[in-house]
């Protein structure tokens, strides 16, 4: 499938990398031709200088072969007339990023089929980890049913230093699967002779209403946030903070900013606006860090945000999750005190790489310290899977089935377990095996 895409900033780069190395024959459009440059040389792709709403310019780019064309410039006007001019030229399919929620409401007019934003999705999965303090990640799938978990594992936890299987085998009526582990920047997916070892960054698969009995396998507390405290005042923070008030947390907002601060106070009411620096200890201790559940370094800057955090963590708050842009910059979060890293490219990657795959594909998530991906995927009713156990199926090793969704109900699998008619099955994979997962299950 011929998928363009305007923009090579973060979450256009980072889409163009998972889309080229699953198959898809990627074009990307930039202004800048150091981006296209670098693209071009990285990628398996075609990249393109010029300006993406420009008809000429997607000609060029074969947008008659398109089935799908992605604006995700940093301009909304710029994202609103791509999908115009590409619907002219009759692309079946438009995603635009778009920002500015008083554009939204004409924007299918105009040739819009769906809106992304990704702030606004990061501050939905910022709300859920501090629902959910100690857990560094959780994706739900089966309307809710099966919960996907990241987290580190602490010393001591029963998951280190055994066999997986060894492990179960001491677990009576076990209901979960470590699905992978991240290692040192590697990721891999887990087998029942996987040790897992302290530190390790692992996925695992529960029924959603078993989250917090998994806690002690990993060696964490799971806590529920009353008391959050935000470092930044841009759009991510505004928007976070008035969901945290909305559910009933406490927030405290930071920012060196005289003017962001007065804005966040004049947006969010309920939220105590502080104008100051957050790497400030005793600013800190002014506003009460040790009493704060959370801190969200949410700044524009990744350097700011990981000593911030830093800086909270020793002054006593339980939990730390720093905003990154930067890869290089997650192996880094995963080494120090910060708890969780968080990208609005992954939420917005997320978001689009669902619709990228609609029909069977009920979800994709991706995850923050890998390419690992987890597809929810409903069985079509004339798989050959059907009727299989999944030892017989053999998926390849860069793949796991994480769960099968049945009525409903969430079944964490083994190699025993038959996949049947309706079945929505859950899989994690590394980007090689994702079409094969695909495949298997249509």
């Amino acid at each position: 499938m011929r998928i363009v895409i305007v923009g090579a900033g973060a979450v256009g780069s980072y889409l163009a990398e998972r889309l080229s190395i699953e198959g898809q024959d990627v074009v990307v459009i930039d202004n800048d031709p150091v981006k296209v440059d670098l693209l071009q040389s990285s990628l398996d792709i075609l990249a393109i200088q010029g300006n993406g709403a420009s008809p000429v310019i997607l000609e060029a780019a074969g947008i008659d072969k398109a089935e799908l064309l992605i604006a995700v410039t940093n301009n909304d006007a710029v994202n609103v007339l791509a999908c115009h001019a590409a619907a002219r030229l009759g692309v079946p399919r438009k995603i635009a990023r778009v920002e500015d929620s008083a554009l939204r409401d004409e924007l299918q007019i105009l040739g819009v089929d769906v809106v992304i934003d990704p702030e606004e999705q990061l501050a939905k999965d910022l709300l859920l980890l501090v629902s959910e303090g100690g857990i560094s990640e959780h994706a739900t799938f089966g309307d809710g049913a099966l919960s996907l978990i990241g987290g580190f594992v602490q010393p001591d936890a029963p998951l280190s230093n055994i066999t997986l299987e060894e492990l179960r085998n001491q677990t009576t009526d076990w209901q979960w699967l470590v699905t992978a582990i991240v290692r040192g920047g590697e990721p891999f997916v887990a087998r029942g002779e996987s040790i897992v070892e302290q530190g390790d960054h692992v996925l695992i698969a529960t029924p959603t209403e078993l989250v917090e009995d998994l806690a002690p396998l990993l060696g964490i507390t799971i806590h529920k946030a009353k008391r959050v405290m935000i470092f930044g005042a841009g759009r991510l923070a505004r928007v976070t903070a008035n969901l945290l008030c909305e559910n009933g947390i406490a927030v405290t907002l930071i920012d060196k900013e005289e003017a962001a601060t007065r804005l966040v106070a004049d947006e969010c009411q309920g939220v105590i606006v502080v104008h100051g620096d957050p790497m400030d200890p005793e600013l800190l201790r002014q506003e009460g860090i040790e009493s704060v559940d959370d801190v969200l370094a949410l700044t524009k800057w990744d350097e700011v945000n990981v000593v911030a955090s830093l800086v909270a963590r020793g002054l006593g708050a339980k939990n730390a999750i720093a905003r990154y842009h930067r890869l290089d910059y997650v192996s880094l979060l995963n080494e120090t005190r910060v708890d969780s890293g968080v990208s609005s490219r992954l939420s917005a990657a997320n978001a689009i790489l669902r619709y990228v795959r609609r029909g069977r594909v009920q979800s994709v998530v991706t995850f923050q310290d890998s390419n690992l991906e987890a597809i929810e995927l409903q069985v079509d009713p004339s798989s050959d899977s059907i009727g299989k156990s999944l030892a017989e199926i053999g998926l390849p090793k860069t793949a796991i089935v994480a769960g099968i969704i049945r009525n409903s109900q969430a079944i964490v699998p083994r190699g025993d377990s038959i996949i049947h008619p309706g079945d929505h099955v859950v899989a994690i994979a590394l980007p090689d095996a994702v079409s094969t997962v695909e495949k298997t299950f249509s």
